[in-house]
């Protein structure tokens, strides 16, 4: 070896090794700032017990002031980080301070491994404590008891759209809508070890996600039986010991429950997402962007539902998803979900309900949320 060619090592060796004790100095100062912010957490948590009455409810996560440190950290972000992953780092970190104060409960529908759950380490964070439940309606009920502190259901899917379930619970239930996830959803196709891959001849999934995935199955497994169960995650559990079969889920179940991806992204639509809804029993005040949900049950009478856009449509007031479902106290009724930006503390909003509600036979507000931050 050269003179030349053992100086330029020399030289490489040298500046990597600088540059690493630079990352060591970084990290080294990454965390006693994360130590400082999660003892600050904590002061705020004494601040809050000593200035409530001994019974009263102390609210440590606040989904407005969430939203809007996840905010800044994306404004203020220079990369080369994303956005994205700039808020997903400050979300973990928000997690593990809060986990300090009070680990939040957090129930969700469907197994763990599923979208729903995914979406709720999405909102919450890992350090958040989650628990699974087999249908909607027993997140409601769990969330509603005071077990849990809020609920992850979903609500709309941007290729089968809406969740009725979830709806439908709402209709009967005094929760409020306290914030929403928008999930990217991909859809994978997953064996197990002892599956033999050449001899597929039945696939389990979600019924949507058997929809989803239509066009794709058609042409990759014509002949294979799709049996439809109650989420992902359950046809990702089933796979265990069937060697002829495969299930349709995400890359958390594939996980977490040992097995192989066989084919990424199957979904028929590469946009597909999910929207869930964040349910608790509180009211959120306002963080500069946010959204309301309401459901309205309209007289039934011609020109109804134009009556009940109108006052949205004077006001130049966004709406982002009008939904019909029928009424459960007549035949031939109908109920309006409405979503539309902006919050119900808003004056302009305050007015345009006010104004809504002399339209119609019966106006519930399901609460004013932070819109998803990412």
């Amino acid at each position: 070896m050269s003179l030349e060619s053992d100086n330029k090592t020399q030289t490489e060796a040298e500046k990597l090794l600088a540059l690493r004790n630079k990352i060591d100095a970084i990290d080294e100062e990454i965390g006693r700032l994360i130590s400082a912010r999660a003892t600050c957490a904590q002061e705020v948590a004494e601040v809050k017990k000593a200035n409530l009455p001994d019974d009263a409810k102390i609210l440590f996560y606040r989904p407005e002031r969430e939203a809007q440190v996840l905010r800044k950290a994306m404004e203020q972000n220079k990369g080369p980080l994303s956005n994205e992953e700039m808020a997903r780092l400050f979300r973990e970190i928000m997690s593990a301070c809060l986990a300090l104060e009070n680990p939040v409960k957090v129930a969700f529908f469907g197994l763990e491994g599923s979208f729903t759950h995914q979406a709720a380490l999405k909102h919450f964070g890992g350090s958040a404590s989650t628990i699974s439940f087999s249908a909607i309606d027993e997140v409601f009920r769990e969330v509603e008891a005071g077990a849990v502190n809020y609920g992850v259901v979903p609500v709309e899917n941007s290729t089968e759209g809406v969740v009725s379930f979830t709806l439908d619970n709402f209709m009967d239930s005094n929760l409020k809508i306290c914030g929403e996830v928008e999930l990217r959803v991909h859809h994978n196709l997953l064996v197990s070890d002892v599956t033999s891959t050449n001899n597929i001849s039945r696939i389990y999934a979600h019924p949507q996600a058997l929809a989803q995935c239509r066009k794709w199955l058609t042409s990759h497994y014509p002949k294979a039986e799709r049996v439809a169960v109650s989420d992902n995650a359950t046809a990702a559990k089933r796979l265990k010991g069937e060697w002829n079969a495969a299930a349709i889920a995400g890359s958390m179940a594939a996980e977490l429950y040992g097995l192989k991806i066989l084919a990424e992204k199957i979904e028929d639509q590469p946009d597909n997402s999910t929207r869930f809804l964040i349910i608790g029993s509180q009211e959120v005040p306002p963080s500069g962007v946010d959204k309301t949900s309401i459901v309205v049950a309209m007289r039934n009478e011609p020109g109804a539902l134009h009556n009940l856009l109108e006052p949205f449509h004077r006001h130049n007031i966004d709406l982002t998803r009008v939904e019909t479902r029928p009424s459960r106290t007549g035949v031939w009724n109908y109920v309006f979900f409405i979503d539309f930006a902006g919050h119900a503390n808003d004056p302009l909003i305050s007015e345009v309900l006010q104004e809504v509600a002399t339209r119609c036979a019966d106006l519930k507000l399901l609460g004013s949320y932070p819109k998803a931050v990412l």
